[in-house]
């Protein structure tokens, strides 16, 4: 019997967008029906990727034409928020049944005891990154943006920040009877390809907002002039997250169930327009 301090600890890897997006929801839903542990996972992308939050609409944030012809991807999560780069970093998702305390807290409160093991994860690769909270309306004025669709351009209610500069960006949603919570860790940020695929009112708006984000967000490579590897990162970060939410973790692989719950929600959901351009 697993207890509620023990997780299961998975690093999946490289695989494409939809895969990786089909994959966090189908662990969620084995986990929510009890038949897997709460989960810790760790996974990378194989190519540059355009995630967009649930809400969102495409053809409003998005220049699929501009995305193709870079040949990155383009994927809808199940979590909200805005769009995120995903290419040089770790992602990490956190997953738990609705009778676990994470779950059982708000979402701003389970936002704030992950972002502890996000923090702790950071200071193991010498990033001494603090937890900010926009719970009182003057924090909240001083990270206030422009708007963009861009994700890291401002932090969320219990976001990890370095010298005021956004290092981490997560979602969270609750559903299959559980909670997900997924998020991008930077370990280097090239802008350029997240601007050149946004779409703005103007040239004069696009540069607006670049010139904002650019003073919103960092990474580790601009922090420490360090080339962090996605081994190095993961290491790390189960580290961080044992320490920071005391868990003990408990290497492991994915089921049988799982994978192939994947693949269905793969051919079914991530992989299909219907899903992607819903909004």
């Amino acid at each position: 019997m697993w207890q509620p301090n023990q997780f299961r600890l998975l690093d999946t890897g490289v695989h494409s967008a939809a895969y990786n997006m089909a994959l966090d929801e189908a662990i969620l839903m084995r986990v929510g029906a009890g038949e897997a542990p709460p989960t810790l996972r760790f996974y990378a992308w194989d190519r540059p990727t355009i995630s967009i939050g649930y809400f969102q609409r495409v053809d409003r944030d998005v220049d699929r034409s501009r995305v193709n012809a870079r040949g990155f991807s383009l994927v809808r999560r199940m979590t909200g928020g805005r769009a995120v780069l995903h290419d040089k970093e770790l992602t990490y998702s956190v997953i738990v049944p609705g009778d676990h305390p994470l779950a059982k807290a708000s979402v701003v409160e389970s936002y704030r005891q992950l972002s502890q093991g996000l923090c702790e994860g950071f200071i193991e690769l010498g990033v001494h990154a603090e937890v900010v909270s926009l719970a009182q309306e003057s924090e909240r004025a001083k990270y206030a943006t422009l708007g963009s669709a861009a994700c890291f351009d401002s932090p969320s209610w219990y976001e990890l920040v370095v010298e005021g500069k956004k290092i981490a960006g997560s979602a969270q949603v609750r559903a299959h009877n559980g909670l997900l919570q997924h998020g991008a860790l930077l370990l280097d940020l090239e802008p350029d390809d997240l601007f050149d695929v946004l779409t703005f009112r103007s040239e004069a708006e696009r540069s607006r907002t670049r010139k904002e984000f650019d003073e919103r967000a960092i990474s580790v490579r601009q922090l420490t002039s360090r080339e962090i590897t996605y081994e190095q990162a993961a290491a790390a970060f189960a580290k961080g997250f044992a320490k920071g939410l005391d868990l003990e973790l408990i290497p492991h692989a994915i089921s049988a169930q799982e994978h192939q719950d994947a693949l269905h929600l793969m051919e079914e959901k991530y992989t299909n327009d219907s899903w992607t351009l819903r909004r």
